[in-house]
């Protein structure tokens, strides 16, 4: 990642569904799954929206 990364607001935001095209970075392809249950993580099969669907029980992130 580099400077032109992070919004104004200093952040950025990690894609947590694998639907993105800019993974690793979040592009608002999630969007398209808003009729998905509220508060979760899925991953899909082949980074498709119309693979196989998965909820993801636990984000580890490394320690920094």
């Amino acid at each position: 990642m580099d400077e032109s990364d992070f919004g104004n607001d200093g952040k950025a935001f990690i894609c947590r569904r694998g639907l993105s095209e800019e993974k690793p970075l979040c592009d608002g392809s999630h969007k398209m799954t808003a009729d998905k249950d509220e508060g979760t993580v899925n991953r899909y099969e082949d980074d498709s929206p119309d693979g196989e669907r998965r909820e993801i029980a636990e984000t580890n992130y490394a320690e920094e």
